[in-house]
This record gives C-alpha cells, sequence and structure tokens, in this order.
C-alpha cells in the first residue's frame, strides 16, 4: 500500500500546474489519442486532485498509460497541462515505491501489434532512472 500523504499542493509544486485552474470542460479528455486506455481521463483526474481524492489516482493505470503528448494542453481553453499533473502523480508514486514501474525484461511481453510505437517510447522515457 502507498503512503498518501501526498497532497494537492504537494502535486502542485510538482508539477508546475494550479489544479484549480482548471474548470473541468473535458476540452483535455476529448483530444487524448489514450483516452480509452484510461480508467480516470484527464479532466477528471484534474477535478479529483482539486477535490482532494489522490489516493484512488495513485492507484490508477492511467497514471501509466498517459502518454505524455501533451494533446490535452493543445485545446485547453486555460492552458492548464493535466499531462504535467499526471505525470506528478506517476511520479509520486515510483518515489514512494523506491522502484522503476517498468522494467526492461517485462518489454517484450507487453507488446502488441495495437500499442502505439509513442506509447514504447513514452514508456522508455517515463520508466527508466
Amino acid at each position: 500500500m502507498l503512503n498518501t500523504k501526498i497532497s494537492k499542493e504537494e502535486l502542485e509544486r510538482i508539477s508546475g500546474v494550479k489544479v484549480s485552474k482548471c474548470m473541468k470542460c473535458g476540452k483535455c479528455s476529448a483530444t487524448c489519442p489514450n483516452f480509452d486506455g484510461m480508467d480516470y481521463h484527464p479532466h477528471q483526474f484534474m477535478d479529483m486532485i482539486d477535490k482532494g481524492m489522490i489516493e484512488p489516482l495513485l492507484q490508477s493505470d492511467s497514471i501509466w498509460t498517459c502518454l505524455s503528448c501533451m494533446a490535452c494542453l493543445q485545446r485547453c481553453p486555460r492552458n492548464v497541462e493535466p499531462a504535467k499533473v499526471i505525470e506528478a502523480v506517476r511520479l509520486a508514486v515510483v518515489r514512494q515505491q523506491n522502484q522503476n514501474h517498468l522494467k526492461d525484461e517485462q518489454i517484450p511481453e507487453l507488446l502488441d501489434e495495437a500499442l502505439p510505437q509513442q506509447a514504447i517510447v513514452s514508456a522508455f522515457r517515463k520508466y527508466k532512472k
């Protein structure tokens, strides 16, 4: 079980994003190329953090499936960056676990023909120290 003592303020500090600036319009989620692969979508992430509901996000598969492509920023009317917040949550989990989520030897078994190449490249960038 992860230490859930991470706060909204700490996530804002790590990400550099003011979460309350998000108006939860959903345009970020509508633009997300991996929308179908996420259990919580970008606008939901922002809303949950704003409400202090951080624990479910720490356990979420979305922190590992976000492509960090920043498509969510391109449609945002307030220039909020949900991908940076998702990365901050992922970083908090990695720091608490004191390990990487993905190991080199796991890559071949995780590959499938439907997986976008961008996801593979992103995984190496995100999950390696």
